[in-house]
């Protein structure tokens, strides 16, 4: 600012002075447009530029600046109202005069105004088309010309002034020059109150108050504080300025030594670098996952291409970038397509194939959706794993498998952290990595062989994030240290025992069940999938007459030559006999016939190693038939109870029985012993025989409390000697009241029993509910008895024939021999 425009500037102020001194003088309007200003308090004789925003602003000031009128301008309370009320705004003000209007090159308009004596607000008016309101004049009691204190104060405010002018770096250093040249001391005052950066509530405090002189003293006060202030910022920055000096000094020498780098590799990255970069422009991964790949690739740049701390950490972003983020193979979502290709592959299965075609059409109509999580249970050998694959092709994804059976480390599945030598992902994020896709059906086999709690941690444990759809969309592998979605993977887990699953990992997945194979789906399976497999394998099916079993021949192969509820060893079987046939007919024997019936079965795999389990009557007291299932499906397993001359009346378990199946017969027995009259026995009958029972095939381990109402059956029998109603046999646990509680397994046994000729099953009514889901296919010509108690087992059981030659329990007088047996 030049000399001329300072007393231009002089002038005008003396102007002002002038006006104000006038207006004070004379009446003042009671009626004022109003205009509202943010953030900006104006105190007498000061002169400043506002901003107009408003459209009724604008249309005050136009007004105005034609007519020549005064208006009030009064501060608002909050700067956010957008047309304000009474109480938005402070109750003090100025009467200003407009000077000048600017147009700006923004298109925004600039008004000059004159801020010429205090009003104090009463009420608003109007609104529209601009705030109008009645206004009285607030009179300002001036100082005595010679109050000496009043001067002192002034000079000790010019003094802090500039003071804090100097210091402070929002004001420019221009302003003390203008503050020096303004002679008024009120003039001075006010200048002050309006330019310094004081809050709005404190200039407020200003504005208000009557005398010149307290308002003085309030300035004082609040200019020597924010001194104070600037006093402790200056101390804090230079304290600091030496640690940001050698900040700056360390930063300088890196910059240096990347500049060198640049320079030796002529102002270029790695080519590993590029090559990783390039990759990564194609991604779809998240924008955190992005900025830390940049952060993670930059590293590349202070390290040696020679050191091995380079290589690692390549590895590592080659992983990173390898992994399909965000990409997704498209569903085929036709379920008829889905539907033809799982019957093509695998015969049965109809709950899980219906559970996945469910999932289909949730999915088609909502078109996004988290897969679930299936866990397929049932005995080997029944198609539970390669099921995962038709489901893949049935829905055209990408498909991969782990096997976790002896999975004994947690770093398996959560990948080991990058501070370990040899470092490297878990085997989820390997697997996605290698489908390529991050929606693939994803096969966890032998999920209940996971070893638990071992010293390399709980890798069971692990898995629950992994099964977790609540958790999965974030899963955090130690190796990678950033979140990968598997909420989009389709996980299917299979097992042959639930009990080794751990309960909480358990609860995370849908349990369904895959049971064994009756003879007639075995039959088809043989013809549908394992014949003509096994004659590609060994090239058998390139003959020109190609060898055909018929359907008693493939029956007797699973019946004398396999024991298993799957077909698995049906399949090695099969595949045994096309060998000795592919033999035969590469030494030039030739192929007997094309058929192939049971006799050359015989021929072709030697004698049959297995028998199948068949009834064996009702001939002989206390043997009856029970039903076991394990874990290559259902059994039937004869108890046998023998009486023998004792006085101790001592019990005899054997058969290599478990606990559970002991206490069982020790229940029975006792049940027995309580409820004797009911079987028309005399109870000292247990003072002179000793009971012994057994359970046949001492070599198979055997428990489980299924056989309660067998045994106790059996037990009934041989102390009444009366038959067991003839093709029967039972299943159910007793308790120590007799009654009858439900067992599991029992399609297994069911189809045990029909291999056996059983047509007669006793079981607990409450078994009845687990018969009613089971297909009718299951249940043909068998009839089911639905006990309570163990009195009614013995009701229908126990037939009132006795069998040839009956023991005589005639317990003899004292001194006496005891009975023998009689004809």
């Amino acid at each position: 600012m030049n000399d001329n425009s300072n007393n231009k500037a002089f002038s005008l102020i003396a102007d002002i002075e002038g006006e104000f001194k006038d207006l004070v003088n004379f009446p003042l309007p009671e009626r004022l447009p109003i205009l509202p200003v943010r953030n900006l308090v104006l105190f007498p004789g000061v002169v400043s530029p506002i901003l107009i925003g408003r459209e009724s602003s604008m249309s005050l000031i136009r007004k105005a600046e034609k007519k020549q009128q005064i208006i009030g301008v009064i501060c608002q309370r909050e700067p956010e109202v957008e047309i304000p009320q009474r109480e938005d705004l402070y109750d003090y003000g100025v009467y200003a005069k407009v000077i000048k209007q600017l147009s700006l090159p923004n298109g925004n308009v600039t008004v000059i105004v004159q801020a010429l004596g205090r009003l104090k607000l009463n009420t608003l008016e109007s609104l529209q088309p601009y705030l109008v309101g009645t206004v009285e004049a607030a009179h300002e009691v001036q100082p005595e010309k010679r109050d000496r204190e009043f001067r002192t104060a002034m000079e000790d405010l010019r003094t802090q002034v500039n003071e804090y002018v100097m210091m402070s770096d929002e004001i420019p250093d221009e302003a003390t020059f203008a503050f020096k040249n303004i002679s008024n001391n009120v003039m001075a005052l006010n200048f002050t109150c309006s330019n310094i950066p004081f809050t709005i509530k404190e200039k407020m405090q200003l504005l208000e108050t009557e005398t010149i002189k307290e308002r003085l003293f309030g300035t004082l006060k609040i200019l020597n504080r924010e001194i104070n202030l600037l006093h402790l910022k200056n101390d804090i920055r230079d304290k600091t300025r030496e640690d940001i000096d050698q900040q700056q000094r360390n930063y300088f020498l890196q910059q240096q030594i990347k500049n060198l780098q640049a320079e030796m590799s002529n102002g270029e990255s790695s080519p590993e670098k590029e090559e990783l970069l390039m990759k990564a422009l194609d991604k779809k991964w998240p924008e955190e996952t992005h900025k830390f790949f940049l952060k993670e690739a930059d590293k590349l740049d202070n390290l040696s291409p020679q050191s091995p701390e380079f290589n690692v950490q390549l590895t590592y972003l080659q992983t990173l970038v390898g992994l399909p983020w965000g990409e997704y193979t498209r569903d085929d979502l036709n379920l008829k397509r889905a539907q033809r290709i799982l019957d093509k592959e695998h015969y049965g299965m109809e709950k899980v194939k219906e559970r996945i075609l469910e999932y289909m059409s949730v999915l088609a109509l909502r078109g996004d959706l988290k897969s679930p999580i299936l866990c397929l249970y049932g005995p080997p050998g029944v198609g539970k794993t390669s099921l995962g694959k038709s489901i893949a092709e049935a829905m055209k994804r990408k498909y991969v498998r782990i096997s976790l059976g002896g999975l004994h480390d947690e770093a398996e599945i959560r990948g080991h952290r990058r501070t370990y030598i040899g470092a490297m992902p878990g085997r989820i994020i390997k697997s996605i990595q290698k489908a390529g896709s991050s929606n693939p059906v994803f096969i966890l086999d032998e999920i209940d062989k996971v070893t638990q709690m071992t010293h390399n941690g709980d890798p069971a444990s692990a898995l629950l994030e992994v099964l977790d759809p609540e958790q999965n969309s974030a899963f955090h592998d130690n190796y990678l240290d950033v979140d990968y979605d598997l909420s989009k993977v389709l996980f299917i887990a299979t097992a042959n025992n639930l009990s080794t699953i751990p309960r909480p990992l358990l609860d995370r997945m849908e349990i369904i069940e895959v049971s064994g194979y009756i003879t007639e789906e075995k039959i088809e399976i043989a013809k549908r999938h394992l014949i003509p497999r096994e004659l590609e394998n060994t090239g058998m099916n390139t003959l020109d007459h190609k060898p055909l079993l018929n359907k008693a021949a493939i029956e007797m192969i699973i019946e004398r030559y396999t024991r298993e509820s799957g077909v698995r060893q049906l399949e090695k079987q099969i595949n045994k006999l096309m060998r000795k046939l592919a033999y035969k007919w590469a030494t030039g024997n030739g192929l007997d016939t094309v058929k192939i019936t049971p006799a050359e079965v015989e021929t072709l795999l030697s004698k049959p190693p297995f028998y199948r389990d068949i009834y064996q009557g009702n001939d002989y007291a206390g043997v009856v038939t029970g039903l076991a299932w394990t874990s290559v499906g259902g059994e039937i397993l004869f108890i046998e109870t023998s009486l023998s001359k004792g006085k101790a009346g001592k019990l005899t378990l054997t058969g290599n029985l478990g606990d559970v199946m002991k206490e069982s017969a020790i229940i029975a027995l006792e049940y027995v012993k309580a409820h004797i009259d009911k079987l028309g026995v005399d109870h000292r009958i247990f003072d002179n025989w000793n009971i012994h029972i057994h359970v046949p095939e001492g070599a198979t381990p055997k428990d489980g409390p299924s056989a309660g109402i067998t045994i106790a059956t059996s037990i009934a029998s041989a102390l009444t000697q009366r038959k067991v109603r003839k093709n029967t046999a039972m299943t159910g646990e007793i308790t120590l009241r007799g009654k009858v509680l439900p067992v599991g397994g029992i399609k297994e046994k069911i189809l045990a029993a029909k291999r056996a000729g059983i047509t007669d099953i006793v079981m607990c009514r409450e078994n009845e509910k687990d018969i009613l889901e089971i297909p009718d296919i299951y249940l043909k010509g068998v009839t089911f008895h639905y006990v309570e108690s163990i009195q009614d087992v013995w009701d229908f059981a126990l037939t009132n024939e006795r069998v040839r030659h009956p023991l005589d329990f005639t317990i003899p007088e004292s001194g006496s021999d005891p009975a023998k047996p009689t004809a």
